[in-house]
């Protein structure tokens, strides 16, 4: 028998998505919802099983786990996402909440090696922190980015990058980093560009 892999789904947005990729691998791939009894998941014999993501969090009363079947079949178990949360916690670890949650569409911070601090999705706005480079540690910046536009032409992205000095124990502003901004605003927009053509391509396809 050829190889197969069971996905156990509990609700993620990219299920399907998981199991076309391994099926363009050549790999029979079936898809069961967390509830499923035990015997059918038995039955299927999988030689891998892959728990999805989800909405939910194991630190909230009565969500769903994954069907102790899973455990004992004696077979490769990949956790993603949620289905991580519930292996760790039905195996004997312990998972804490975060601060924050997400689910579904979220804003980007392109410039990710800066943590943000603010995102105004309405305004087409994205504020990082203050961001301190090992490289300069008595200077840092902070980028305000501006989407203005949605068809990707030179003008879409205005960053602007404010930056401060350390003087003694305080930050003194210096202005704004015309340059960096500028060379920051190609880099965006240039990664926006192959983003979009990988997805044309991909439907297209």
């Amino acid at each position: 028998m050829s190889d197969s892999i069971l996905i156990i789904d509990f609700g993620s947005q990219v299920t399907q998505l998981i199991a076309r990729r391994l099926r363009e691998a050549g790999v029979y791939t079936e898809i069961l919802p967390c509830t499923t009894d035990v015997e059918k998941i038995s039955a299927a014999a999988p030689n891998g099983i892959i728990l999805s993501g989800g909405p939910n969090s194991v630190a909230l009363a009565d969500t769903p786990r994954a069907p102790q079947i899973v455990f004992d079949l004696g077979v490769p178990v990949l956790g993603i996402c949620y289905g991580q949360q519930t292996m760790c916690a039905q195996l004997g670890g312990r998972v804490e909440p975060g601060t924050s949650r997400e689910f579904g569409r979220a804003a980007l911070d392109i410039a990710s090696f800066v943590p943000l601090d603010d995102v105004d999705t309405f305004g087409g706005s994205i504020v990082t922190e203050w961001h301190q480079p090992k490289a300069t540690p008595n200077q840092r910046l902070k980028l305000t980015m501006f989407v203005v536009g949605r068809e990707l032409r030179s003008d879409a992205i205005t960053v602007r990058a404010y930056i401060q000095n350390r003087l003694g124990t305080e930050w003194v502003d210096a202005g704004r980093d015309e340059a960096l901004g500028r060379k920051l605003e190609d880099l965006v927009l240039t990664r926006a560009r192959e983003l979009r053509a990988a997805a044309t391509a991909e439907t297209v396809n």
